[in-house]
């Protein structure tokens, strides 16, 4: 069985869309999503800095963007399951048949802004604690009024707050963490500072009509899977402001038999988890079109 995730912000690297773009018809989508959302995707995955794609309300869409146009690259695949982390979970949505590309974009650029609105009222950031045990870390981020934002699984958890707290937190490490490593990232997401952006976010979405899934979709909230996309849509929304549950739904794929797992563009993060939370499962991250060929060898084997 074969579960297709897509990784969240943070994952962006400058000039990481360049040749993808020079895939048939790939300008093209792109122009065309460009114009549906007022950002001009094209420019930003290919000629922007890291620190312009750092902008929350450019980073996000411009994921979800790549996420689709890779996974569409694969040529018309059936994984058994589909899964994002954080944003990326807009990109499985999309896969999942739940929204439409432009209706994914759509909300995410919106998400993104008011993401963007809601990190400029604090100076707030995130940092992932590498090693230690999960309930001696947890505690220990509370101690220091931070929020376990990702519980990612693999040994691996996001905080998130002030930058205040984070600076704290870098010179007291919970009890066996090896390191602490800032995000780049521009805000303390999936925390109660981003609770104005549910609010603008669910009244967008009033204006889409989802689908239910037709592949097992994997949610973020609690590594359930969600067969209703009305529900998939309001978990959508509330996530904004809630932890990412990433190692629940590393328990739903042992759970649903997955063999195989490949991350479309940019991959790298939810392979790298899976590796060491997975053991046996075949892992492939979609970097470049040199990848997809190894790609659909894998997918012919377990999809």
């Amino acid at each position: 069985m074969l579960v297709l995730v897509a990784p969240g912000q943070g994952a962006q690297t400058p000039g990481f869309l360049t040749p993808w773009l020079e895939l048939p018809g790939a300008a093209d989508r792109v122009a065309a999503w460009s114009d549906a959302i007022g950002l001009d995707l094209a420019h930003y995955g290919t000629q922007a800095d890291a620190d312009e794609i750092r902008d929350t309300a450019v980073a996000q869409p411009l994921l979800v963007a790549a996420g689709i146009l890779s996974a569409a690259a694969l040529g018309d695949i059936a994984p058994g399951a589909v899964a994002g982390h954080s944003v990326g979970e807009f990109t499985a949505a999309s896969f999942a048949g739940v929204l439409d590309d432009t209706d994914a974009l759509t909300l995410v650029r919106k998400r993104g802004l008011a993401m963007a609105d809601a990190a400029a009222v604090t100076a707030t950031g995130m940092s992932a604690l590498l090693g230690g045990d999960p309930d001696t870390s947890v505690a220990h981020l509370e101690k220091l009024g931070l929020t376990p934002a990702n519980i990612n699984g693999a040994g691996q958890i996001v905080a998130a707050g002030t930058l205040e707290q984070l600076a704290a937190l870098a010179e007291d490490k919970p009890e066996g963490v090896r390191k602490v490593v800032p995000l780049k990232v521009a805000g303390a997401f999936h925390t109660h500072h981003m609770a104005p952006a549910v609010d603008t976010l669910a009244e967008a979405a009033k204006a889409v009509t989802p689908g239910d899934p037709k592949v097992t979709y994997v949610s973020n909230k609690d590594g359930l899977a969600v067969t209703s996309g009305t529900e998939v849509l309001e978990r959508l929304v509330g996530q904004v402001a809630n932890p990412v549950r990433w190692d629940l739904c590393m328990e739903t794929f042992k759970e649903l038999g997955v063999t195989a797992l490949v991350e479309v563009c940019p991959g790298g993060t939810l392979t790298g988890l899976a590796k060491r939370a997975l053991p046996g499962v075949q892992t492939l991250a979609l970097k470049t079109p040199d990848d997809l060929d190894t790609a659909r060898a894998l997918i012919a084997e377990h999809a």
